[in-house]
């Protein structure tokens, strides 16, 4: 850990995701279900995430239309702060769009990819057949946390 009590790549060797919206979402929505579980797990050396540019505009635009009754618009800038202060960010240099079914999706795979990504969790594992060319493997937030010794 450094200084400033943030937890870098470079620390660690620990499973690097990328959180797909869903599952962000999720999170804010209820404090019971596996995806708060993850978000709660964010920098205590468990794994790391990845973001991109990208990524972080679409959990921004996520969180601000579907849980403005839950969280006000600074709490969401600051889970987005958080986010963005332990996670390892990314930058995306190609596009092999379309990739994924919905090409909506394609700047989760990048990421993914760009961060050296052991995977994507997601809700919508359908949504992102084909990752496993890149090898990135797609689980939901219960098998992850499964995978990382949390559940048992």
């Amino acid at each position: 850990m450094s200084e400033d009590g943030i937890v870098y790549d470079t620390d660690m060797a620990v499973p690097r995701v990328v959180l797909d919206t869903n599952v962000v979402v999720a999170a804010v929505r209820s404090r019971r279900g596996a995806s708060f579980k993850l978000l709660a797990l964010l920098g205590l050396r468990k794994f790391q995430i990845s973001i991109s540019v990208p990524l972080i505009l679409e959990y921004e635009d996520a969180l601000m239309r579907n849980v403005p009754a839950l969280l006000a618009q600074d709490d969401v800038s600051d889970l987005l702060d958080y986010i963005c202060a332990v996670a390892s960010k990314q930058r995306v240099f190609y596009l092999w769009r379309p990739v994924l079914s919905d090409p909506k999706d394609d700047h989760v795979l990048e990421a993914a990819v760009a961060g050296g990504g052991d995977g994507i969790v997601t809700y919508n594992k359908r949504d992102f057949a084909g990752a496993e060319r890149f090898g990135v493997q797609v689980m939901s937030p219960k098998e992850f946390l499964f995978e990382i010794g949390e559940l048992t």
